[in-house]
């Protein structure tokens, strides 16, 4: 989709000084002529809702207290995400009835956010039950068999990054790959007996690339619509930060799987459990075609909803032609996940039960009424202020453009943290930093593209957000225990500050500069 495009001012002599506004955007603005620098709010000042913005002392203490709640009860105490949530709630809604906003506002914006949010929810329930339906068809055993059979265990870390970051660019979605070939990925790796967390760290790591640079990606989409910046401008902008975070997960793979190449898995276990499997189901390639229902539906732009029910329905009718299940155990398999009583094969292996027991719909019941815990929050922290009030503080004092992107990857990060939805915070994000990247001089992919390295890929790495609840409860391995293996997801972050803050010595390599030439090359070139 085209977003409108700022007009080329013509050539310049070079970019000016780091800390030099844009040629025409000095100080003409009216917020410049009253006195108020843009993207701030004076204390006691209105915020839209006809209630009194909070001030900048009253809002440390309400947010001081959501962060000791969600980091030391669930980070540090381990105590339940959803308690959690509820509490930090709680008193943000009591501080926000002190600016003037009831509970019944509270929830009312809590509706609106979960009626906003019922695709992604349906989503969710239904990948549950692509998880039974491919199981008891016997795709996923397929998959993990395949796997088992040609997957070096020193290459299985650094070929799950690309096998999914693969299908996620073709499918675009990072739920997608990671409740398809994840799944099966993850049990590879029990079955090989070598890490799980490193494991999911690269199912996710290359989940989130290729949801990242696919055009077919919502995600995508919306970063790129919300900053005003064209589609594919903006999936070339994200190459700069994509190619060495890329590089670097692919290095720290390979590096982790040659560590235990040295002591090889026991191939008689492999052996056994590939045997076990071809006992339990039939296995033939006729069996993937339920995934090739979901690779082509997403090609074809086809809603998410029906694409995986058409390929749960492949699955159950597979698993009734070739496996010879009945209907009572196909619905259970869909609802409630699938169970290794049902093959009727007598014992099944400790290694086995543990890789098939999973899927149905009531498997993501629990991330069902995290997405509620997690809105009730996010309706709070808006209506309570104190997020903007800190923000619209510190970008006041923003002076070079590696400062800006730092603040935006600070603040997309934080935004997502307390929202769990990234369609909302990137429009929360441009409404923050859109104007003070255009005096700068930025072009508007250097905005969207922060919001992709602190949003989209960040989102997953925190066990109270939507998407990593997802991961954590599809993969079954905690956040905490794959976000250093998520190389890929707090890389990008990294590389895009250190690209902002040398580019005034780099000839401004990386960052596109509105009417100048941008990034070494004409202007309009990315």
């Amino acid at each position: 989709m085209d977003a409108p495009q700022d007009k080329d001012r013509g050539p310049q002599a070079g970019p000016p000084p780091d800390d030099a506004p844009a040629p025409g955007t000095a100080d003409e603005r009216p917020d410049a002529a009253a006195g108020t620098p843009s993207g701030t709010e004076p204390e006691g000042a209105a915020d839209g809702s006809g209630a009194p913005a909070p001030g900048l002392a009253a809002s440390l203490v309400p947010m001081a207290a959501v962060v000791a709640i969600l980091v030391g009860g669930i980070g540090v105490l381990q105590y339940p995400a959803e308690l959690m949530l509820i509490f930090a709630a709680v008193v943000l809604a009591l501080f926000a009835a002190r600016q003037g906003r009831g509970l019944s506002t509270v929830l009312a914006d809590m509706g609106e956010k979960v009626k906003r949010a019922l695709p992604a929810i349906l989503i969710l329930l239904s990948i549950g039950m692509l998880i039974g339906t491919w199981m008891i068809a016997g795709t996923i055993p397929l998959m993990v068999a395949y796997g088992l059979e040609l997957i070096d265990p020193s290459y299985l870390y650094v070929l799950a990054f690309v096998v999914t970051a693969i299908v996620a660019t073709f499918t675009g979605t990072s739920w997608g790959a990671g409740g398809t070939v994840g799944v099966a990925l993850i049990g590879v790796a029990q079955t090989m007996d070598v890490s799980v967390a490193v494991t999911a760290g690269a199912v996710v790591s290359g989940a989130y690339f290729g949801d990242k640079l696919s055009p077919l990606s919502d995600t995508t989409n919306m970063s790129s619509l919300a900053a005003g910046a064209d589609l594919y401008e903006h999936i070339r902008h994200m190459l700069y930060t994509s190619v060495p975070s890329s590089l670097v997960a692919a290095a720290v793979f390979l590096a982790a799987g040659t560590a235990i190449g040295g002591a090889p898995s026991d191939l008689g276990a492999v052996d056994a459990t590939v045997d076990e499997l071809h006992g339990l189901f039939h296995l033939s390639p006729v069996l993937l075609i339920p995934p090739a229902v979901v690779l082509v539906g997403s090609l074809m732009r086809k809603p998410p909803l029906l694409v995986l029910f058409a390929s749960s329905l492949s699955a159950l009718l597979l698993a009734v032609a070739v496996q010879g299940f009945g209907p009572s155990a196909l619905f259970d398999a869909a609802v409630s996940g699938f169970t290794a009583d049902m093959l009727g094969a007598g014992a099944v292996s400790d290694t086995l039960t543990e890789l098939l027991e999973r899927g149905g719909l009531q498997s993501m019941y629990n991330s069902a009424f995290f997405v509620f815990c997690a809105f009730f929050f996010a309706a709070a922290l808006e209506n309570s202020g104190v997020l903007r009030v800190l923000l619209s503080r510190m970008i006041a004092r923003l002076r070079t453009a590696g400062g800006l992107v730092s603040a935006t990857l600070l603040s997309g990060f934080a935004i997502i943290n307390g929202t769990s939805n990234a369609l909302v915070t990137y429009f929360l994000v441009n409404d923050l930093y859109g104007k003070a990247y255009r005096r700068r001089g930025l072009h508007p992919v250097n905005l969207s593209r922060s919001m992709e390295d602190s949003v989209t890929i960040t989102e997953v790495l925190m066990p109270w957000t939507v998407s990593g609840v997802f991961f954590a409860t599809t993969l079954g391995v905690a956040n905490f225990d794959f976000l250093p293996w998520a190389v890929f997801n707090w890389s990008g972050a990294v590389f895009s500050a250190l690209i902002a803050f040398l580019a005034p010595l780099t000839g401004w390599f990386g960052v596109r500069r509105l009417g100048r030439a941008a990034e070494g090359r004409p202007q309009g070139a990315d």
